[in-house]
């Protein structure tokens, strides 16, 4: 993984310290324009990679990038899924019949659609999981996704309902189709791990908070720390500044000694700031390794 990957966060009026600054962006982001001039400035400051929910509207960036395969050479995605809210959408647009066609593998109709048959006549929750990961990955086609994640609300979805089995379906599904390596969002990284090994998976790609104040870091400070500190979790750490509380210098320069961070994800809206991060990234981050 590359060091520092951009966040998406930003662009769909989420801010976890300010309603006021989220209605703000929400609006200037309107535009696919809007989003691909952020994203243009941090891929001209070296940032290769665009961390992203599966958002309907992630599909005009994926356009564009993939319409300009020679400017956009180095550029990959680490899709997240599921993104719910697109699937009630489309079914209120398209229907139901009309949804299925539209989020599925074009190139894979029919046997989507056995499959999924399959999988309904028989439960068989695993060739239905596979149906869903291909759906939400048809966006992508044709471009670099080394890495899928798993959505934090998902993730501890599954966590909390003790189904653990659908990370090793999923796990399994990424490695084997799309060649990619599989990871997953949480908000409670301890207890993920744990569930994680139970099911055989070793050494995970994991984002989570991670941060000096232990800002919604749920499960315990000490625990994150024992875990990073144990080489049993690869880590990507997200809400590294505490949303604002902590100075980016001061955050950046603790979460670059902690170890087990391969990773920081960031969201922001000024060429100042995507700038300045890079910046801090390369002095510390560096430094550390």
């Amino acid at each position: 993984m590359d060091r520092l990957l951009f966040g998406d966060n930003q662009f769909f009026g989420i801010n976890h310290m300010s309603e006021e600054k989220a209605r703000a962006q929400a609006m200037r982001f309107q535009k696919t324009d809007a989003i691909m001039e952020v994203l243009d400035t941090a891929y001209d400051a070296g940032i290769r990679t665009f961390m992203c929910t599966t958002h309907d509207r992630i599909a005009g960036i994926v356009d564009r990038v993939r319409a300009d395969p020679v400017r956009y050479a180095d550029f990959q995605f680490y899709p997240c899924m599921p993104y719910a809210h697109k699937y009630a959408n489309a079914v209120t647009e398209y229907g139901m019949v009309g949804a299925l066609r539209h989020f599925m593998p074009e190139d894979g109709l029919l046997a989507t659609a056995l499959a999924g048959g399959k999988a309904l006549a028989t439960r068989e929750i695993d060739g239905m999981a596979r149906v869903l990961i291909d759906m939400e990955m048809k966006m992508f086609a044709g471009t670099k996704t080394p890495v899928i994640f798993v959505q934090n609300v998902f993730t501890d979805l599954l966590l909390g309902m003790g189904f653990t089995r659908a990370f090793r379906i999923f796990h399994d599904h990424i490695v084997e189709k799309y060649g990619a390596e599989p990871a997953y969002i949480t908000m409670n990284m301890p207890m993920l791990l744990e569930a994680l090994e139970k099911e055989g998976i070793e050494r995970p790609i994991i984002c989570s908070n991670i941060n000096k104040i232990g800002f919604r870091m749920s499960g315990g400070f000490d625990a994150y720390l024992d875990a990073l500190k144990s080489g049993r979790v690869r880590a990507v750490a997200m809400s590294v500044y505490a949303s604002g509380a902590i100075p980016a210098d001061e955050a950046i320069h603790w979460i670059s000694e902690l170890p087990g961070v391969e990773a920081i994800v960031f969201g922001a809206s000024s060429a100042g700031n995507i700038r300045s991060t890079r910046a801090l990234v390369d002095k510390y981050m560096k430094e550390a390794a």
